[in-house]
């Protein structure tokens, strides 16, 4: 039986590198309204853009969606989630995804596969995905996130360093830019997309940071920290790129003009 799940698209208005960015025109549509109609595809029972902003909530709502106001001072995204399903009323047991609002690109696919891996998963309380790593420029990289997993799927460590690092192959100079990855290493790039049991959204607000969250600046530590589990589901390639900068934005406003979307 396929997973019931909700979808919220956090969507702040203030952005350093492009403002506004949830109204950024992408071929007649705002980007949040894009994202939107993404996640809608991917047969989420319910789709919530919750923003601090009143211009992208009019937005949303003129494109027939629905939209929650919420906090500006959230210091994190899962907190602003937290607040959305406690003003909503959804059940502990009710999986919800959390659908960036700068990924006019994301498959649905993708959204339904992290929700299905959580729904299978009775231990977990968090489901993510990764794709392999196909370079040791990427694998070098500290904006590309790692991730280490268990033989059952869940994750054991997130970093922004190489991980897990071939020590042998380093030694021998075998891990350098321009490179290929060493025989046999077959590491894993987070992708940020999240899956969350209600419950646990409710309890992350209460959880003290953790020092590995401070010291690496990746806020799913917190809760391998405190013991909780998360499912990662690996995909077969990286998904596209979301929106960061003007460059990206015309990126994907060239994806939308060639696919006549």
């Amino acid at each position: 039986m396929a997973a019931r799940f909700k979808v919220i698209i956090p969507a702040r208005f203030a952005s350093t590198r492009l403002p506004a960015k949830p109204l950024a025109d992408i071929g007649g549509k705002p980007m949040v309204v894009r994202v939107m109609e993404r996640a809608l595809a991917s047969g989420a029972e319910e789709v919530w853009v919750a923003t601090d902003h009143e211009g992208v909530r009019d937005a949303v709502l003129a494109a027939g969606g629905k939209a929650l106001m919420t906090r500006a001072d959230h210091p994190t995204g899962t907190d602003r989630l937290a607040e959305v399903v406690t003003t909503l009323g959804w059940a502990p047991g009710e999986i919800v995804v959390n659908v960036q609002g700068d990924e006019p690109l994301i498959d649905p696919v993708v959204i339904r596969q992290v929700a299905e891996a959580l729904a299978a998963d009775v231990n977990a309380e968090i489901a993510t995905a990764a794709h392999p790593i196909t370079s040791v420029d990427e694998f070098l990289n500290p904006a590309a996130v790692k991730v280490v997993c268990e033989k059952n799927g869940h994750a054991q460590y997130f970093s922004r360093a190489p991980i897990p690092f071939p020590r042998d192959a380093a030694l021998a100079g075998a891990l350098l830019p321009g490179k290929p990855l060493p025989a046999g290493l077959l590491p894993l790039r987070h992708v940020g997309l999240y899956a969350y049991r209600v419950g646990f959204l409710k309890a992350f607000a209460t959880l003290t940071p953790a020092p590995t969250e401070q010291t690496e600046m990746l806020e799913q530590l917190r809760a391998l920290w405190h013991g909780y589990q998360i499912r990662v589901e690996t995909l077969g390639e990286a998904p596209p790129a979301g929106v960061d900068t003007p460059e990206d934005l015309a990126r994907v406003r060239a994806f939308f003009a060639a696919n006549n979307n």
